[in-house]
């Protein structure tokens, strides 16, 4: 589950220096980004289990690029809707791709005896669209609840479910599925030899 929080740093990092000004909070999820990425590679970690991580980057560049170019851009105030949105677009299109940015993650927690296993992928297809419609979730009540001036308690409201659903279903789907697995290897009949 740590390896999964792991890739929310630069994000949370960005949040809280962003309070103070989104430039310094695009450099803070930037620099976080890239030390984490560099920390991965270093330990051998391959592009291909680093999708969240590339994403990250990517994104504090372009915000970063932006929040430069134009410090007083009606975006600064909408970067909570923006950044669930990149990061919403970032897990449906791993699925899209068939490389779901959460087998990566998976991979650096599991045998390698398992990685080809149809069941192994299967399951992170699911946990990546849990974790989808949970940044979905968050970029479109945060675009409502901003258009309606609703107040704060529903954006906590929302980043509370949209984070706390998938990590729950992250925690508690594999372990129900690898259980599944083993039940019907153990109902399936022994296979005779033809005499």
């Amino acid at each position: 589950m740590l390896g999964y929080l792991r890739g929310f740093v630069p994000w949370i990092v960005a949040g809280v220096v962003s309070s103070f000004d989104w430039r310094w909070g695009a450099l803070g999820g930037l620099v976080s980004g890239l030390l984490l990425m560099l920390q991965d590679r270093r330990r051998g970690v391959g592009f291909d289990a680093l999708i969240l991580e590339i994403s990250t980057v990517a994104y504090f560049v372009v915000i970063g690029a932006v929040a430069v170019a134009r410090p007083h851009s009606s975006l600064a105030d909408r970067t909570d809707v923006v950044s669930f949105v990149w990061l919403g677009a970032t897990a449906w299109g791993s699925l899209l791709v068939r490389s779901p940015f959460t087998l990566g993650i998976a991979k650096r927690q599991t045998p390698p005896e398992y990685w080809d296993m149809p069941e192994f992928v299967q399951v992170n297809n699911y946990i990546t669209s849990a974790w989808g419609a949970g940044f979905t979730f968050i970029a479109v009540s945060l675009a409502v609840s901003g258009a309606v001036d609703a107040p704060a308690w529903v954006a906590i409201a929302a980043h509370v479910a949209g984070l706390v659903g998938p990590a729950i279903f992250t925690k508690v789907y594999p372990a129900r599925a690898q259980a599944r697995l083993m039940a019907q290897a153990q109902v399936q009949p022994p296979v005779r030899s033809v005499p």
